[in-house]
């Protein structure tokens, strides 16, 4: 029996009918498989996977998976129980994750009811560095994720960026407003669905032509 091969994405972002002139257009790939990995995940991953099973008593029903990949730990978790996981990654003694140095949105459109995720990158000062990343998926009908403000106070301004280029609404931020654009633009122009041209430049009387009337160079 032939096992099922993985599906193909078509242009570099796995988008058609953009009128993309970049010359990705040809392109063709393998999307990932999102399975979780299984242990043992080699290195010091193993000992904090485990430290924070032993400290959260509701890991089980909080972690959906965790996948190790190109030498990264990703924990995917579900997006209720966020603020909980962060908070343990941060006090726990044997995980001591104190900084939050990166949060950034991604547009999936084909990961259907889990079309925006929110990732955190995680470092431990105290235990030399180490660096993990936490996930979390919303679908476009509930874009809400819960703010990682009160755990991480450096998450105020990267998370009114996810807002204000992916439409991510984060409950309990203390001021979710744009921070890019201004307050009246309309939609987040970093998701897959926002258009890539043919809008109009407010300050310039002018007006960026669609990209298949733009030049193409061949």
């Amino acid at each position: 029996m032939t096992e099922p091969q993985p599906p193909q994405r078509h242009g570099m972002f796995g988008v058609a009918g953009s009128g993309d002139t970049s010359g990705f257009g040809g392109l063709t790939r393998q999307a990932p498989v999102l399975g979780g990995t299984a242990r043992p995940y080699g290195g010091w991953f193993d000992e904090v996977t485990d430290s924070l099973e032993r400290a959260y008593p509701s890991f089980g029903d909080a972690i959906e998976r965790v996948i190790v990949d190109r030498g990264e730990l990703t924990i995917h978790v579900k997006r209720e129980r966020l603020p909980e996981v962060l908070q343990v990654l941060r006090d726990e003694q044997a995980l001591r994750f104190e900084l939050l140095s990166s949060l950034s949105a991604v547009n999936y459109p084909a990961d259907v009811g889990r079309e925006l995720h929110v990732a955190y990158h995680l470092t431990s000062m105290t235990h030399g560095g180490r660096r993990i990343r936490v996930e979390v998926a919303a679908p476009d009908a509930d874009p809400v994720v819960p703010s990682a403000v009160g755990v991480y106070p450096t998450a105020d301004w990267q998370e009114r960026e996810a807002w204000d280029m992916f439409g991510v609404r984060f409950e309990g931020h203390p001021a979710l407003t744009r921070i890019l654009m201004p307050d009246d633009w309309p939609g987040h122009p970093q998701r897959k669905d926002y258009p890539l041209g043919g809008v109009p430049v407010e300050y310039k009387g002018a007006q960026i032509p669609p990209p298949d009337e733009r030049r193409a160079y061949s």
